[in-house]
Formats: structure tokens, C-alpha cells, sequence
């Protein structure tokens, strides 16, 4: 199991402060961003190799299940 931000998302955030210091906007006057967005993705395959049986909640809570 996994759960944290969204690379999707960081890559976008980072796109987009690239953008505006092509732009001509100084580095040091860009605002810090906080994460929006987090990810639950459980393993299934994992945990059943090395033996653990999950509950349908977490299965049905979790953003991605990888089979």
C-alpha cells in the first residue's frame, strides 16, 4: 500500500513554474505549493505473495488496485 501526492500533479505544478520563470518571473518571488491531491494504491499481487488477505474496505477506499 501505498498513499501520497500525485505525481500527475507534481509534474503539472512544476510545468507550470517553469512556464512562468520562461515568462520572466523571479524564481524567489514564486509562491511555495503545497500537495492537493493524494493517492491510495494498494498491491494486490504483493500482498497476497507474501500472504496477507485485505479487506474489501481497503480495496474499495483505494484510488488504484493493482491485480
Amino acid at each position: 500500500m501505498s498513499y501520497g501526492n500525485s505525481a500527475t500533479d507534481l509534474f503539472d505544478t512544476a510545468a507550470g513554474y517553469v512556464e512562468r520563470i520562461l515568462k520572466g518571473e523571479k524564481p524567489a518571488n514564486l509562491p511555495m505549493e503545497q500537495p492537493t491531491r493524494f493517492q491510495f494504491v494498494v498491491n494486490v499481487r504483493t500482498a497476497n505473495a507474501l500472504g496477507l488477505v485485505l479487506p474489501q474496505s481497503i480495496l474499495l477506499f483505494a484510488d488504484e488496485v493493482v491485480r
